[in-house]
């Protein structure tokens, strides 16, 4: 590790043995070797700590905009297949690893990692020291990084290093937008089964809207999965036009990107259907929105929650949920509303995890629910938005 802002004259090349870095906005530098596809990517660095999951973290639409570090060294073993994305694009800018890719080794697998990503046209860099790269973001904060694999070693650090001063910062970006889907959509795929793949839902007792932030595709699965027809809207659908679909319930999904920039066209949206006596369930950036509609306030982690053991207490029932994680901004306790009761919190920061109104059945909760690190600790929350949904939807009917 070297820092560009040390030397009166930018470092111009490195030496010939490394065929990747990753040059930070500060101008620290990492050295290491490319893999996956040859070029140049810039975004926020961030670490994710789980040891399984890099195919569904680096399509999951949350990381977009983002350079993920895996602090597990192994990764690969599982290769990749067309079953475990969590959508139809590489969201991630890239990926940094400890060792070399491992060579898959699963009855699953259809094709390796590096492949993968060279089809996905994904920068990666390996042989990096992952671990003193994980405490230089916590100890520094989360910034933005530009990395890349160049196989002859003809790496121009000073150009890096401007690239990287020159990205727009995730504080105050929409992404959401970016990601959203841009028609609206009925979803019908449920979970998956061995032998048998993804099923289809063939009972619909409630319709869901699904307001798709950048919604990641085993939470659609979900909530198909319990008996509701599913109607994935843009981001930006009114809240006239989610009304006129005659909704039982309405999900707020997850996604990229700064909730308080996204809430500028979200929150009046939002509040309208709180009105509407809607059944209500947001998951991460979800979360964060509704909170934000509701009066609260979000602010910028310093490197944010990324990873598959993140433990919760539930405040009313007072047990614990192994939880998946993956956000950068978190609710201001301080600005939670009177009416707003907060249901779940960390045990690794004490930070908010969960809300709901004290007098409608109106949620949210800032982990993946549907990720099953559990593995089952968290599936009761679908359960619980289906049962008001369908009891709306019985009561519509009346």
């Amino acid at each position: 590790m070297m820092n560009l802002s040390q030397h009166t004259a930018p470092l111009m090349e490195l030496p010939s043995h490394s065929t990747g870095a990753i040059v930070f906005s500060d101008g620290t530098i990492f050295f290491g070797q490319g893999a996956g596809a040859e070029g140049i990517a810039g975004g926020e660095i961030c670490f994710n700590t789980s040891m399984t999951g890099y195919q569904e973290i680096l399509t999951d639409p949350s990381y977009t905009g983002q350079i993920v570090t895996f602090t597990f060294p192994e990764i690969g073993i599982t290769g990749v297949n067309e079953e475990d994305n969590e959508s139809i694009i590489a969201a991630a800018k890239g990926c940094i690893l400890r060792n070399p890719i491992t060579a898959p080794s699963n009855w699953r697998a259809k094709q390796s990692f590096n492949e993968w990503l060279q089809l996905k046209e994904l920068v990666a860099i390996t042989h990096v020291d992952t671990r003193a790269l994980t405490r230089y973001i916590r100890q520094n904060g989360a910034q933005n990084v530009a990395i890349i694999h160049e196989p002859k070693g003809h790496i121009k650090t000073d150009l890096l290093w401007e690239m990287a001063r020159s990205l727009p910062p995730m504080k105050d970006s929409d992404l959401a937008t970016q990601v959203s889907r841009s028609e609206t959509k009925i979803w019908q795929q449920t979970l998956w089964e061995l032998a048998h793949g993804y099923k289809s839902n063939k009972k619909e007792k409630a319709h869901i809207i699904a307001l798709d932030f950048g919604a990641k595709d085993n939470i659609l699965r979900h909530l198909s999965a319990q008996e509701c027809k599913v109607t994935v809207v843009p981001a930006k659908t009114s809240a006239s036009d989610i009304l006129a679909l005659k909704p039982d319930g309405v999900f707020l999904s997850n996604g990229p990107g700064d909730p308080s920039a996204t809430a500028k066209h979200t929150t009046p949206v939002i509040q309208e259907l709180i009105k509407a006596d809607l059944p209500i369930f947001g998951i991460c950036l979800g979360h964060q929105l509704l909170a934000i509609a509701l009066g609260a306030k979000t602010q910028k982690m310093t490197f944010g929650h990324r990873g598959a053991n993140h433990p919760v207490r539930h405040n009313q029932l007072n047990h614990i949920e192994i939880t998946s994680q993956n956000h950068g901004f978190m609710v201001n306790r301080n600005t939670l509303p009177s009416d707003v009761i907060e249901t779940h919190t960390s045990l690794f920061d004490d930070s908010v995890e969960g809300i709901a109104l004290k007098d409608k059945p109106v949620f949210s909760v800032q982990y993946h629910p549907e990720a099953s690190p559990g593995p089952h600790d968290s599936f009761y929350l679908f359960k619980q938005f289906a049962q008001s949904a369908h009891q709306h939807a019985k009561q519509k009917g009346e």
